[in-house]
């Protein structure tokens, strides 16, 4: 096989136009309407063809074309409108100086994937589509963050159903050329190479930078001539199979994407975990610190958990990464030279307590002791994390697992219809995405005018009609179907009937087949003329969930009935511009996930956006979200035992709200042919997802909640060379020494019961600190309602003050219970160490009464 030199050939753009190439190499692009329709209006049937890519999209366009538009001045006028804002909001200088960040301070935000648009296949699901949004809206509010990734040569894989709908996967090569990245290189020009140690030797990594925004995206590459086959093929595709590719896909997203910052001379303040993948991050962090402030492990032990970030979005064991001991030990045992332990300890940090040595390194183990601020993505999340790792703080109460939560959101921009934009701009005004005064802002909605919103909603819907058509067309001409068959199924749908979306992954515990568990009573909604309803479905199954894909074709030959084929389809190759149009056009946003399985979802959100309307269960955001005033719930946040009866009572109540409520209300149309409730609950559902699950709000939150502190960390810990780093090391050792000397009798209730609400309840015990001291530790009175004679449910905790010094290093503590409320209550004591939340949650520093 001959090896060929590549070039490539670009576009001869006229000078009057050079700006669109500037636009089309930075991603800000894909959430500005005006510069899509920069785009578009240049050629729209090769602005659809090239899947909606600048950079393809100019090398189609003929130099004639090119040529006609630089004397266009009504484009040239719509060109410069862009190119203002894109100066404004991407280019214009930022004076950081007197910012909380300070001006050599960055936030480096590590994750597996990253949906940013369809243009970019880094992307699987849910979690890149997140990160995806983090980076917009990190861009939009001007942090200082920066995103660290992988490029995949070859996209997630593109869907195709075979004749008997049956889950097909392809795995297109992406074109380099046709994507807004561009090599890093160093201060002489050369690329940035890093390398990291393999079982098979090194891995050679280079990196590209994608432009969002304001923000720059790195992204890391081993496909180097330099190195073997099988290391060119760690970052080939994302979520490979095999396990020893996953772990050396991590191994490059955490050592290797420190290690790049590192040789561009980046050193992150803070940094963001997101999924425990990029769990290796904080290892490699580890040894920078030691090497770039001279201090050593345990010192750096100080640092690095006080000022990393971790949010665990997967409430599934099984959707943890796990790896063998062996295969972890070629690339951790180089740091046994530079921390000065055994890469059996180093391994341990990522094993349960008491696991043995030869248990699997879990990521998600990893990251918890190594951050500081965790977090799950929806309040029911949050709870449920602290369920699943309470094990790692065994003397801790559940509730007291120091995970919490931050609710996902979306960035609003990049999902909501062209038409409604427009009505924003109006009512609430120019850029209304990025205005602070949300509760003003959003209750702004209401002053839109029904007609103007229905009229709006219903374009969207017909836009939807349209492509699910033309995208049928082509599914169906992929498989020779007959010309008859052609013909019908160009004329799918209604564009005036009530209309169904259901897009997601197909996971079985999204439930896909809930909706056709009864097909009889299905049909009979379908096929009812009077009030006609239809119901769009698409989605991917994992390539080896052969369950996922059974329901897929399951849900495929429900709608080869010729009786339904215009009220049901199945559109293929889900991915973000078929759900931009979904979330758009849907009149209802169907979602049906096993509770509590599903650790947010935030397709409902765009839904919301939009006008949509939420029929689902009680999971996820929507526990958070719903109203009756906004939406529909399935249940009651029931959580079953026995999976077929929860199915088959959640099906049937699936049936009775679209039956005896959604139905009725859409269609209860009135003078101006519209149904005024429906109206009503699409101005609630719009308000409550600007207001509440927008993606400025989640990153405000990351902000003021983890950002500021965790970069204060950073700062203050290593000023003075470290002296107060190393003040915390002086301390813990002696807490880790004496601590074992510890003892708290059983506390002293000084009063007779039964109390009345009011009272107050005084209570004293005695402790013993042995050679530490009152003002190191804290002891407290540990109070709630009981659950049963050993558990206390949702305690309190209150601080108990020292009333006599005994000798001998006891000390008598004291403390008050007031009583709240009536109800069964106990109580009991404990010491902590004092000090920060980090030293708090020490799982080994905390003695409770005996």
């Amino acid at each position: 096989m001959y090896r060929y030199e590549t070039y490539q050939v670009l576009p001869a753009i006229p000078e009057p136009l050079s700006f669109l190439e500037t636009l089309g190499r930075n991603i800000w692009w894909c959430w500005q309407k005006d510069a899509i329709e920069l785009f578009r209006r240049i050629n729209p049937r090769l602005w659809r063809e090239s899947r909606r890519n600048p950079l393809a999209f100019l090398t189609m366009v003929s130099q004639e074309r090119l040529e006609e538009l630089a004397r266009d001045h009504s484009f040239l006028a719509h060109q410069k409108r862009v190119k203002d804002r894109f100066e404004k909001r991407v280019l214009l200088p930022l004076d950081r100086s007197k910012g909380p960040y300070g001006t050599e301070n960055v936030i480096g935000y590590f994750s597996m994937e990253f949906g940013i648009h369809e243009s970019l296949p880094l992307y699987a699901g849910g979690l890149g589509m997140l990160a995806g949004d983090h980076l917009k809206a990190a861009s939009n509010l001007t942090l200082p963050l920066l995103g660290m990734g992988l490029l995949y040569r070859k996209a997630y894989f593109k869907q195709i159903l075979d004749q008997e709908g049956w889950q097909q996967e392809q795995y297109p090569e992406t074109d380099l050329y046709h994507l807004p990245i561009e090599k890093v290189v160093d201060d002489t020009g050369n690329d940035i190479i890093i390398s990291i140690p393999g079982p098979t030797g090194d891995i050679q990594t280079m990196v590209w930078k994608l432009d969002v925004g304001r923000i720059p995206l790195y992204l890391l590459d081993t496909n180097l001539p330099e190195n073997p086959a099988e290391i060119r093929e760690i970052t080939s595709r994302l979520y490979a199979g095999e396990h020893s590719v996953r772990l050396a896909q991590e191994v490059v997203l955490g050592i290797g994407g420190m290690r790049v910052l590192e040789a561009m001379g980046k050193c992150p303040h803070v940094c963001h975990l997101n999924e425990g993948h990029a769990a290796f991050a904080a290892i490699e962090r580890l040894a920078q610190i030691m090497t770039a402030y001279s201090v050593d492990l345990k010192t750096a032990f100080e640092i690095v958990p006080r000022t990393t970030v971790f949010t665990t979005h997967t409430p599934v064991a099984a959707g943890h990464d796990e790896f063998p001991v062996d295969l972890v030990k070629p690339y951790l045992v180089g740091y046994e030279k530079i921390f000065g332990i055994g890469v059996d300890e180093i391994i341990s940090w990522g094993q349960p307590s008491g696991a043995g040595p030869y248990a699997p390194m879990s990521m998600v183990v990893l990251a918890l002791r190594l951050s500081q601020f965790c977090n799950g993505v929806s309040e029911l999340h949050g709870k449920v994390a602290r369920r699943m790792w309470t094990h790692i703080w065994p003397r801790r109460p559940e509730n007291e697992t120091p995970i919490s939560h931050i609710t996902n959101g979306v960035h609003l921009p990049s999902y909501i219809s062209l038409e409604l934009s427009q009505l924003f701009e109006q009512y609430i005004g120019p850029e209304w995405y990025l205005q602070q005064r949300t509760e003003e802002n959003a209750n702004r909605i209401d002053e839109i005018y029904d007609e103007e919103l229905w009229r709006a909603h219903e374009m969207c819907r017909l836009r939807l009609i349209r492509n699910c058509r033309e995208m049928m067309v082509q599914q169906y001409g992929r498989r020779n179907a007959t010309l008859a068959i052609m013909e019908d199924i160009a004329s799918v749908l209604d564009p005036d009937a009530l209309t169904i979306a259901f897009a997601r992954r197909f996971a079985t515990y999204k439930r896909a087949h809930l909706l056709f568990d009864d097909p009889a009573r299905l049909e009979a909604i379908l096929n009812n003329e009077k009030f006609p309803v239809q119901f769009i479905v698409s989605g991917k199954a994992h390539p080896r969930d052969n369950e996922g894909k059974a329901i897929i074709k399951r849900i495929i030959d429900f709608a080869r009935n010729s009786a339904l084929r215009h009220r049901i389809i199945f559109l293929e190759d889900y991915d973000p511009h078929i759900a931009r149009h979904l979330v758009q056009g849907s009149d209802v946003w169907l979602n049906t996930p096993r509770r509590p399985l599903e650790a947010c979802g935030t397709s409902g959100m765009k839904a919301a956006i939009n006008g949509g309307l939420n029929v689902s269960t009680l999971d996820g955001w929507w526990c958070e979200g719903y109203s009756e005033t906004l939406g529909w719930k399935i249940g009651n946040g029931e959580e079953y035992s026995d999976m077929a009866y929860q199915d088959a009572m959640e099906s049937q109540a699936l049936y009775n709200i679209l039956e005896n409520e959604v139905i009725p209300c859409f269609y209860n149309r009135k003078n101006a042919g519209v149904s005024p409730k429906w109206l009503r609950m699409m101005k609630e559902s719009m308000k409550m997802a600007f207001k509440q699950f927008n993606s400025h709000r989640m990153l405000r939150e990351y902000e003021h909640r983890f950002y500021f502190p965790a970069s204060k960390n950073f700062r203050n810990l290593l000023k003075d060379n470290a002296e107060k780093a190393k003040q915390m090391v002086f301390q813990r050792n002696r807490l880790d020494g004496l601590w074992s000397g510890i003892r708290v009798s059983r506390p002293t209730r000084h009063a007779s019961g039964p109390f009345r609400v009011g009272q107050m309840i005084p209570v004293t015990v005695v402790v013993r600190l042995g050679e530490l001291k009152p003002e190191e530790v804290d002891v407290e009175l540990y109070n709630g309602k009981q659950k049963s004679l050993e558990s206390i449910l949702s305690g309190e905790n209150l601080t108990m003050a020292v009333q006599e010094n005994m000798g001998n290093g006891e000390y008598l503590y004291a403390g008050t219970i007031t009583c709240n409320a009536a109800g069964r209550y106990g109580f009991t004591a404990r010491i902590l160490p004092r000090g920060d939340e980090w030293v708090k949650y020490t799982p080994e520093l905390l003695t409770w009464s005996e």
